[in-house]
């Protein structure tokens, strides 16, 4: 893969450690715009899901680009309504036609849905022992859902996407901890918080010190943690934004500070009603 910063999963499968999101971006020839300006400008990342309702548009992106498809990793994920095995299985075939590809790169369940938990794993288990898939995870799992996997999978998750951002790290510092310790790379979703704290003046302060703006020290912020980030955002200059993160590093000291932001802001979802 062309993608000069990647990390290497617990399979050895390479992935770029931006990525572009589209949560909640429609099916439209602005989305598209947006897919193909990201991969214009180097990302080589592009995360949807089936209930995003935009895989035909990104399928239809990766298809009239120029880059070869094994440069470009496509991650997608199962929706609640779709779990269990018969009907995980038949919801990736879904999405695989309508991205028109031969394989995904990342398949996620998308939440953790009580009582179809393990057979939805196990379908993605069978995805990837059959070559459709390079590689499986989670999302939204916080500490007793991994705990739980862990005690049934033959094939460990490969990663956790979650909210993450300074604002919430303190109050999943254990999901972390859990996730490094068993080699699952954890991929930050809503690094940004949605923009609710982009104008914190402790982290105005920082940006100013590097000259960065306030989104793009989050980003930093979190690649020096070592997660996957996936900032969405369909505006052609926050994308350029986003993705010149790799000129710069934040001091020990900064990112200590970033770390104690939290205050357990989470802007979306919230697994734990699910525990």
């Amino acid at each position: 893969m062309s993608q000069l910063h990647v990390i290497r999963l617990n399979n050895d499968v390479l992935i770029p450690v931006v990525g572009l999101g589209v949560y909640k971006m429609s099916a439209s020839q602005e989305t598209l715009g947006a897919i193909e300006h990201a991969l214009r400008i180097g990302y080589r990342h592009i995360d949807t899901a089936r209930i995003y309702n935009n895989e035909e548009i990104v399928g239809k992106a990766i298809s009239s680009f120029f880059i070869p498809r094994e440069q470009i990793f496509i991650t997608t994920k199962v929706w609640n309504s779709d779990q269990g095995y018969n009907q995980t299985i038949k919801a990736f075939n879904k999405s695989l036609e309508k991205l028109n590809l031969k394989y995904i790169d990342l398949y996620l369940i998308h939440w953790p849905v009580q009582g179809k938990r393990k057979e939805t794993w196990q379908a993605l288990e069978t995805l990837y022992e059959e070559g459709k898939v390079r590689a499986i995870g989670v999302s939204n799992y916080l500490l007793p859902h991994l705990e739980e996997l862990m005690g049934y999978c033959k094939i460990p998750p490969a990663v956790n996407q979650l909210e993450l951002h300074p604002y919430i790290y303190g109050s999943r510092i254990d999901t972390i901890n859990f996730c490094r310790q068993n080699k699952i790379i954890p991929i930050a979703y809503s690094p940004l918080t949605k923009g609710q704290r982009l104008k914190d003046p402790a982290l105005l302060k920082i940006a100013s010190k590097y000259k960065k703006s306030t989104a793009q020290i989050l980003l930093r912020w979190a690649v020096q943690h070592s997660f996957v980030v996936i900032p969405k955002s369909s505006v052609q200059s926050r994308i350029a934004e986003n993705f010149q993160i790799f000129d710069f590093q934040i001091s020990d000291q900064d990112m200590e500070a970033l770390d104690g932001f939290n205050e357990g802001l989470a802007t979306g979802w919230d697994p734990t009603d699910t525990l």
